[in-house]
């Protein structure tokens, strides 16, 4: 399949080449193998820490639906993206993720309470499309939110749905759960919400990269490291220079806390073909023309 014009016009990564990221880490994973605390009060034993999934022991890298298409997105487009990512020669460097955002499922679940693929955008639903992604050599990632709703407000949310959601997930092949911090009527922090969303990745009998997005409201480098994979330390990006630094400038002091299986995760990275992009147009003269410039986001 020919990859679209637009497909290869826009690509935001999540990976980042970034000596904040990587520079004073010792790539080992002899601390990566942590399993566990007992319960207090009861005699069973839990992982500490989602890091046991052997996941994101380098940071992962790949591609997002959001910036450039928001709730416009079909499983054509992802696959052309795939497709692209292989031609490219990115997947051969380790950019694996496609990763869908929201906007992929109906309105409402099911009569049994699962989450439905968008018939008219996703009708071959995601199993397919997740066969589809892992023939070309890649991992297939998909969005939820830690609320009742997702941010788009266009389909529902896993609160109260997590063990279901996850399953589910498992059972589609998914590879990586971006899970968002938007409708939470109960006015729960997130060091609440996301804990079982981790828990029920662990039990789904999958291992799925598990990437926190609660925007760095509560300091989640401080935290998220026992649940999660990655967690957003920021709010959203926008297409200008200004936007780009801010963000990398807003991080330097998270950068202690990384380490293989769980990254600070800095927004999405905005990378532009297209002449008129704000980005590629106000970026300083020695970056003029370098169409893949890699951030610290």
């Amino acid at each position: 399949m020919a990859p679209s014009s637009s497909t290869l016009c826009f690509l935001f990564f999540l990976g980042i080449f970034s000596s904040t990221f990587t520079s004073s880490l010792p790539l080992t994973v002899s601390s990566v193998t942590e399993i566990g605390a007992r319960v207090e009060g009861s005699g069973r034993i839990r992982r500490r820490t989602l890091m046991d999934n052997g996941l994101g022991l380098t940071p992962q890298m790949g591609w997002n639906s959001w910036n450039h298409f928001h709730c416009d997105i079909n499983e054509t487009l992802i696959k052309e993206t795939a497709d692209a990512m292989v031609s490219t020669g990115l997947s051969a460097v380790g950019y694996i993720y496609i990763n869908l955002d929201d906007c992929w499922g109906e309105l409402n679940r099911d009569s049994q309470g699962n989450l439905v693929p968008k018939a008219s955008t996703f009708p071959s639903g995601i199993k397919a499309l997740a066969d589809y992604v892992h023939s070309k050599g890649l991992k297939l990632g998909i969005y939820s939110d830690a609320g009742t709703q997702t941010c788009s407000k266009t389909m529902p949310g896993s609160l109260g749905h997590e063990e279901q959601d996850a399953k589910t997930f498992a059972l589609w092949g998914v590879d990586y759960l971006k899970y968002d911090n938007c409708e939470d009527t109960g006015g729960l922090s997130p060091k609440e919400r996301y804990p079982k969303m981790s828990e029920a990745l662990l039990n789904s009998g999958r291992p799925i990269f598990f990437s926190l997005c609660e925007w760095g409201q509560e300091d989640p480098a401080t935290w998220a490291p026992s649940i999660g994979n990655s967690w957003r330390t920021t709010g959203d990006i926008e297409d200008n220079w200004d936007s780009m630094t801010g963000i990398a400038d807003q991080n330097d002091q998270w950068a202690s806390y990384a380490k293989p299986g769980a990254w600070n995760g800095h927004k999405l990275q905005w990378i532009s073909l297209e002449k008129n992009s704000t980005v590629v147009a106000t970026q300083p003269k020695r970056k003029k023309g370098v169409y893949f410039h890699f951030l610290h986001l």
